[in-house]
């Protein structure tokens, strides 16, 4: 029997930490989400998890999104807390697509680093973390992603990462802005979080 000596996904690290932290901070701690509590934020992955109904309105807004806040807030109410963290724990169930190994490392490897971030840094006592090198170049792989949900500009974006010098435009215009930083700091700022990314704007 071969067994793999490959390091875990951040989809599955990042989770099993995350859901630590939640358990440790409670259902009432603050978090980098305007408005959210831990609660709000386990529920809300909860749900992303296991109610694909939901996605559409937390991409799009509107009615839809009005959908997907009542389905939020049912399951943070309605949901004791151990059992929310557990089913967070758990991830997402083997019927839905998210579950399939090679999915899940797309699409919720950056997810939980960021909401991880969210719940370490409204904290009082955070501190930066270094992060392997292969889950950095996982993340900076994801920048380019995460960057087209920022508004639209006509002013230019290009990011660089300063443990490589890597660089990368997302968006072409003038003048440019640029943003130095390690790659988990650059994923914090293009998904909208300036305030809590350690980065070199310029």
């Amino acid at each position: 029997m071969c067994v793999s000596d490959s390091p875990a996904p951040l989809s599955v690290t990042e989770r099993a930490a995350l859901a630590d932290l939640l358990v440790e901070l409670g259902p009432d701690a603050p978090t980098c989400c305007a408005g959210w509590t831990t609660a709000d934020l386990a529920a809300h992955l909860v749900i992303r998890d296991r109610r694909p109904d939901t996605a559409p309105g937390a991409v799009l807004g509107g009615p839809l999104g009005r959908w997907t806040d009542r389905v939020l807030a049912r399951t943070r109410d309605r949901t004791p807390w151990p059992h929310l963290v557990d089913q967070l724990r758990a991830g997402p169930p083997v019927f839905v697509p998210t579950a399939w190994g090679p999915v899940d490392r797309l699409v919720n490897g950056a997810e939980m680093t960021i909401h991880h971030e969210d719940v370490r840094r409204a904290q009082a006592d955070w501190a930066p973390r270094e992060l392997p090198r292969a889950a950095q170049d996982f993340l900076w792989d994801q920048v380019d992603f995460l960057a087209r949900t920022r508004p639209r500009s006509d002013r230019g974006l290009q990011v660089r990462r300063t443990d490589t010098g890597a660089t990368q435009v997302l968006r072409e215009g003038s003048p440019v802005t640029t943003v130095a930083g390690e790659p988990l700091e650059v994923l914090l700022w293009v998904s909208g979080r300036e305030d809590a990314a350690r980065v070199e704007v310029s």
